[in-house]
């Protein structure tokens, strides 16, 4: 019946208007039991209705990170699953998120296992090499010079993979590379 509910609350959102995903959010905030159910709906990856569960797993995730730490195994383990672009965007977004979260030394930080950072390094490397739509590189790209800070290889492959594709992509992808590739380099 819960489930029946928060569909029903995702549904009946008339378009992805902050207005409406911040009304969806709040139901879910207000009985935080919503939380695993809306991460279960985002990786329903055959239904479009996952692209508003993905939204709405968004801005719980902004309003607080502690919110997703009891499912990040299963966040994490899925994010490379999602298929619709309009979803991959809102999960590249947590996977952010939780990369600058750590970075900072915050709550993350004791919470994030090396197979955690393993998944997450392997699905933004995937997304890299394949033809995302640019925020989802872009926050793929942060995640990877977030955390090629403590492991060495990863800044040399980013640096290869964003210099292979300068040429292809679009200025707002070169623009965030070269800014990256300039962090690497110093």
């Amino acid at each position: 019946m819960k489930k029946e509910a928060l569909i029903h609350e995702l549904t009946v959102m008339q378009n992805a208007a902050l207005v409406h995903r911040n009304k969806a959010c709040q139901y879910v905030l207000n009985d935080k039991s919503n939380i695993p159910l809306l991460i279960e709906l985002t990786f329903e990856i055959k239904d479009k209705l996952s692209i508003r569960a993905a939204w709405i797993l968004e801005l719980v995730c902004k309003e607080s990170l502690n919110h997703i730490i009891p499912y990040l195994d299963t966040f994490i383990q899925n994010m490379d699953k999602v298929k619709f672009d309009s979803a991959k965007r809102p999960c590249a977004k947590i996977g952010e998120l939780i990369a600058l979260d750590y970075e900072n030394d915050g709550i993350i930080k004791t919470k994030l296992t090396p197979k955690h950072k393993e998944q997450l390094i392997s699905c933004c490397f995937d997304w890299m090499i394949s033809n995302e739509k640019l925020a989802v590189d872009a926050y793929a790209m942060m995640i990877l010079y977030i955390f090629g800070k403590e492991i060495d290889w990863i800044h040399q492959e980013l640096s290869s993979i964003l210099e292979n594709n300068m040429a292809n992509k679009s200025a707002g992808y070169r623009a965030r590379g070269l800014k990256l590739l300039k962090l690497m380099k110093t």
